[in-house]
Order: C-alpha cells, then structure tokens, then sequence
C-alpha cells in the first residue's frame, strides 16, 4: 500500500453537530428536519420529517445539510437493536439538500484536501467505522452516546487521493446500479397501485358499464361482489416472540429472518431489508411464516403493510395474513388496507400507546370482486410483480457485492488498479 497513511479523522475532517429546538417551533411545512429517526439503511427518508418555517433558516444555517455530506447517529441504542443503533451511517441524498440536522447526530465533511467526500462517505459506512463507535460509546443499559471528541481520534487509512477517488467510483458504480432499479420498481408499483385504484376505487373495471351498482355495508358497489372480513379471505394471526426480554441475545445470529415493525414500515410493496435473524433458540419461541404473507403492523407503526417473499418470523406487534389465492392476492389487500389506513390508525389511538389488536382488525370490512376480475386483476399484475421481484432480487445481489468489497478496498486488501471495475455481470 506505497503512499498509504494512518491518520486520525479529527486531522482531515470537520464536525458539525445537529442543532436542538423546541417542538413549539415545528410548522405544518417549510424547511425539512432530519432526525435520527429519518436515517436508515444507509439513506435518509424525508416521508415523516417535521419542518422549521424558513424564518428559522438564519439562527440555524449551520446545521444545512448538503448532498453527499456523511451523517453519523451519535445516540441510539445497543447492537442488539440494529433499527436503533448508534452509530447508524447516511449519505445526503440530492433531495434532502438544503435540510437541517436535528441533535443527536453529526455530519462530518472533509477540511482536508486530501480526502475525498465521497470515499470519506464510504467509510463511514464501513463494519470498521460501526465497530469503533459502538466500542466507544458509553451509556445505560437503553441508549448509548458516541462522544465527538473520540470520534475525531479515530484511526483511519488514508490513501492517495487518486486512489480514494477511484475506490469511491468503484463502490458508486454499485450504487448508481441499485438507484436505477430502484426508480424502476417505483414505476411498476405504481402503475400496479393505479391499476388498483382504477378498478376498485373508482369502480372502472373491464365491463363495469354492464354492471348494476347495488347497496352494501361499504355503500355502494357493483352487483355480485362481496364484502367479507379479512379472517374470511385467508389465514390471520399474531406474530409471535414468547421470551423476555425479547433482545436476549440468546435468540438472535442464526439463518431465520426475524423481521421488526420498522422494516415492514420501510418496505414499499415486499420487504427486502432486515437487520437481525434467529437461531434455533429464537425460532423455538416464535414461528416461521410462508413466503408470500402479508404483514401488518400493529404496535409503533399503525397499519403499515409489506409482504414476505422467504419465510421469516416476526414479533407479537405485527400481524400475518396468508390469503386464500382463489379468493384474493397478498397484493390486493395490501392495497386494501392502504385504503384504510387512517381508519385503523384512527381506532388504535390510546392514551399511552396507540395499539392496533388483532380484533380491531377484523371489524374491518373488505371488497371482494367476482372472482373473474379478481383473477384478471392478478393476471395483469403477476407480471408487474415479478418484475419487480427480479430488480430487488438484483439489488440484494449489488448490495452484496459492494459490502463485501468496501472492507477490502478501504484496507488496500483489493489493488485498485487490477481490479475490474464492471458491475454489469452482477446487474444481469
């Protein structure tokens, strides 16, 4: 590794903590606010952020995000909640730019010119960065806080810039991949969620103009459907997590997916993201749900839904549903239910925690078509579907790749100037 050099990131970077306001200072819209809450999976979602009225924007300018800045949760919890950990690593997406930072995290940018952003980015990203920060940082037994001041004594290679920036293209390459896909499946899903909406919604099937509309619990609907109960249509039940606590660390690190609220709620249409499995020991106390179940939400996350396509567990706050096919799709009720979803939420409000049970589920009623449009419906969107399937089946693949690549890049384990750089055998 000629030329390589150890250094600590205090040297070579600038750190800039998220700022702290008042809730009274949240307005209905102007500025975007990401919280700790908003960073996952490598990324920041802006679908649940609060906003600051741009009159703010001066007092608080210091805290603007920019595209391609890293951003580091200082407070979460310990590794045995990944969704929540310290730690969590995310590059500012072109569409959070102009955002403001919320406490509890910092964004670290180059004030080197010998490091590069984007490799600064990765890094960050990097088993070897996570590692450090939850060895350093210090706190109860519920949540931990990373200090700035041991951040900045991290230890980290430093390549030649050429060679940084070349393992950023490398690793961009994979990412560039994974967006494309993932603008993809976004087009499909839509044009399935409209076709959705299109025949039962609006009621404009094929032949509808044929069909006499007739009274019902749900109003009006056309003649020969039906309206049933979710436990009518397929099987419905609990999920389950018998053991306390339910992060013994006895249950975890085997090959059985354990999927959380917060993962179902990431989901768009099928889940492809989960940050813990079960051994043998957490599979005895649970149970092993069929590929192909529609998952509900129930507690933390009100009616959210996403469907399994390999079997998996899942704790008592979500809900599995396996439908019977002849009747209806997972898809189609997952539309279903997306309809009415602030209905749900609306039932669950508590005093203390907002709870959807298993009961109030089944007081919803549910849209049943004539079974040659239900049949129809899924013909034309089986290969919407499958489609969709293949891409995220494809981005697992490039994710992969890539995560399995950025350690020996970063180390200087790969040389960079041998490697080949093409993604297109991992992309077909």
């Amino acid at each position: 590794m000629k030329e390589w050099v150890v250094t600590k990131l205090g040297n070579v970077a600038d750190f800039y903590n998220g700022g702290a306001w008042s809730p009274d200072e949240y307005v209905d819209s102007g500025i975007n606010v990401v919280r700790v809450t908003d960073i996952s999976n490598g990324t920041i979602s802006l679908d649940n952020c609060k906003y600051l009225s741009p009159a703010s924007l001066d007092k608080y300018k210091k805290h603007t995000l920019f595209t391609g800045d890293l951003i580091i949760t200082t407070v979460g919890s310990h590794p045995t909640q990944p969704g929540s950990v310290v730690g969590r690593a995310a590059i500012v997406p072109d569409n959070v730019q102009g955002a403001l930072l919320n406490q509890n995290a910092v964004r670290i940018t180059p004030s080197s010119v010998f490091l590069d952003k984007v490799y600064l980015g990765y890094l960050g990203k990097s088993q070897f960065f996570r590692d450090y920060i939850i060895q350093c940082a210090r706190g109860s037994a519920n949540q931990v806080r990373m200090s700035i001041g041991l951040l900045k004594e991290m230890e980290i290679p430093l390549p030649p810039l050429p060679t940084q920036c070349k393992i950023a293209s490398i690793l961009s390459a994979y990412d560039d991949l994974i967006e494309n896909n993932t603008r993809r499946i976004k087009i499909l899903e839509e044009m399935a969620r409209s076709l959705y909406h299109e025949w039962f919604v609006k009621f404009r099937f094929p032949g509808h103009g044929q069909v006499k509309m007739v009274e019902s619990e749900l109003g009006l609907i056309p003649e020969g459907w039906e309206v049933r109960k979710l436990e009518q249509l397929g099987l419905l039940a609990r999920g389950k997590s018998k053991h306390r606590p339910r992060n013994d660390p006895s249950l975890f690190g085997g090959i059985y997916p354990f999927i959380q609220t917060g993962e179902v709620k990431e989901a768009s249409l099928y889940v492809t993201n989960y940050t813990q499995t079960y051994n043998d020991n957490g599979l005895a106390q649970s149970k092993l749900w069929e590929s192909g179940t529609l998952l509900i939400t129930i507690a933390a996350n009100i009616a959210e839904t996403a469907i399994i396509n390999f079997q998996a567990c899942f704790p008592d706050s979500v809900v599995g549903f396996v439908p019977n096919t002849y009747l209806v799709s997972a898809e189609f009720i997952k539309y279903s239910i997306d309809t009415l979803k602030i209905r749900m939420q609306n039932v669950s409000k508590g005093t203390t925690q907002d709870n959807l049970s298993l009961e109030k589920i089944k007081i919803f009623n549910f849209l049943v078509p004539e079974q040659e449009i239900m049949q129809l419906f899924i013909s034309r969107t089986n290969p919407l579907f499958s489609q969709m399937k293949n891409l995220l089946l494809k981005n697992h693949n490039l994710r992969q790749t890539r995560d399995l690549l950025l350690p020996k890049l970063i180390s200087g384990e790969i040389d960079v100037e041998s490697l080949d750089t093409s993604t297109q055998d991992v992309a077909a």
